[in-house]
This record gives C-alpha cells, structure tokens and sequence, in this order.
C-alpha cells in the first residue's frame, strides 16, 4: 500500500531551488510545455522568488518524472525531458551566462544547448559545473573540456570510466570504485580531464579530488532518512551557492553542500525538501 503526491522538480530546477534557498542569487534557464505543469513551475518559483526564465514550447509537454520511494527513503525514477529536450542554444540568453560567477548544467536536457552553455560560459571566465546525470549513452565525453568542476555520483562515476575506456577497460563497477583506496581513486578522477572532480558517495560523503591533492569529507550521521530523492541536486546546487559564498574555496564548497544534502533527505519530495539558509545555518551551528 502506498501513496501518491505530486510536486515541482527536474535536476535543474531542484539545483536551482537549492541554491536560490541556500542564499545566493540563482537564475534558473529551462523549456516548458503549455500546460498545467507549467503552470505550476511558474507559480512555484515567483512564491519563492528565485529567479527564472522559461522558453514555453507549445508542441511540447513540460518534463515530468515518475519517483517510486521505498520505506526505506531509497527511490527509483522514470523520466520524460518532454520541453527541455527541445531548449535550443539560441533559447539561453548570452548576457545571463556571461555575468554569472558559476554556471551549473546537467544532462536532463538537450545535450548539445548544455555543451554550448558550458562552452560559452567557460570562454567568458565563468566557472563550469558539470553534473553529468542523467548518464546517457547519447553524451559526448569532449563536453568535458568545457568543465570546471564535474559532480558526478558512483553510477555516473562509473559509466564515465567506461565510456572513456580509461585503462582500456569497460567493465568498471561500484563495487570496484568503492574498493579503491584513495590515491587510486584520485589517480582515477585525474584521467577525466576537469581541475576538480567530485564523486558523491551518498551515506558515505564525497570524495573532492583536483590537482593539488584530495580529500573525503564525510557525510553528516545521525540523520533521519526519510526520501533520497533529490539529494543530489541538493548538493549540487548547495555546493554552486557555496563557491559563491565562500569565493570559490571548493572544499568549503563540498562541505556546505554536504549539509545541504543531508537536510534535503529529512524531507519527502524534491524541489520542496531544499533547506533554506537559515536552516543550513542552524544545522552547521549545532554539527560544530
């Protein structure tokens, strides 16, 4: 027996909502259908006053996506890209990409406007951050050159390996990713061309790997596990409102955002689970 609830969400906007809660000025860029959906997107994001520029694509349906969650808060999800996979490059607005400090991307879009968003914002000296999820066999590994910072999770870790055929090999798992040791690891992420990879590991925090050395930062305990999902938005988007926050130190970075997604698990849903600045706060005061 179960239960059904709908809400807003899509891996963008949910990092978007992240940061904007988080305390740093956000401008979420995104297509939508001409429907009730979309609707809602609009309404939830002026209640929230975060930024937002919608491309409305009449012939197609707004993204959805369907999440099973488990007693256990772990969670199974079915997507449609619906709009977004129709936002074309000259959708994005130059001016919004060029005087952002970090620009954030994922693949839950068309791959070839997120390619050039990253690309255009990196030759305007913004700092690219890559979370290449959903993985997805259509994705180009040159993308990669464009990227600043890379944030993917075991699964997505993984597929990268393979996809790149790093060692000639295409047979890497998570169990062999979780047996690595930590300079083995670092070694690893250093293969996959970004100045700075992080690897989320769920329960087990992040690993922060870049060209002066690496650290795990682990994840907070004690934490009542109620919904996983889009915890990783929540880091995602906890970590781009931290560089912002504390100047572009990506381990303070990491470990805001570690807090960020340890609150977001507390909650059920995804865009609404985000915690606000001031609930960060108070969580990090009582964890010091």
């Amino acid at each position: 027996m179960g239960f059904f609830a709908n809400g807003p969400g899509g891996k963008g906007s949910n990092q978007a909502i992240a940061s904007g809660r988080a305390g740093v000025d956000t401008l979420f860029i995104g297509a939508v259908g001409a429907d009730a959906f979309a609707r809602e997107a609009k309404a939830f994001y002026k209640a929230e006053g975060i930024g937002a520029h919608f491309v409305e694509k009449p012939a197609h349906a707004t993204g959805t996506a369907a999440i099973l969650v488990e007693d256990s808060g772990q969670n199974e999800i079915v997507v449609a890209l619906g709009a977004n996979a129709a936002l074309l490059k000259t959708d994005v607005p130059a001016n919004a990409l060029a005087k952002a400090r970090v620009v954030v991307t994922q693949l839950e879009s068309n791959l070839t406007t997120a390619a050039y968003v990253l690309k255009t914002a990196r030759r305007a000296g913004v700092t690219t951050v890559l979370n290449p999820a959903p993985m997805r066999p259509d994705f180009d590994p040159t993308t990669l050159a464009s990227v600043d910072i890379l944030i993917p999770n075991e699964t997505e870790f993984t597929a990268l390996v393979n996809r790149l055929r790093i060692a000639g090999r295409a047979d890497f798992t998570e169990a062999a990713l979780h047996a690595l040791v930590p300079a083995a690891l670092h070694a690893l992420c250093r293969t996959l061309g970004p100045a700075t990879v992080i690897v989320t590991l769920g329960r087990k925090g992040c690993f922060v790997s870049h060209r002066e050395g690496h650290t795990h930062i682990p994840a907070h305990i004690g934490i009542k596990m109620v919904d996983t999902t889009g915890a990783g938005d929540a880091f995602v988007g906890g970590f781009a409102a931290g560089l912002v926050k504390f100047e572009g130190d990506v381990l303070a970075a990491a470990r805001f955002a570690n807090a960020v997604a340890a609150l977001s698990v507390t909650k059920t849903g995804t865009a609404p689970s985000m915690p606000t600045e001031k609930e960060i706060a108070s969580f990090l005061k009582k964890r010091r």
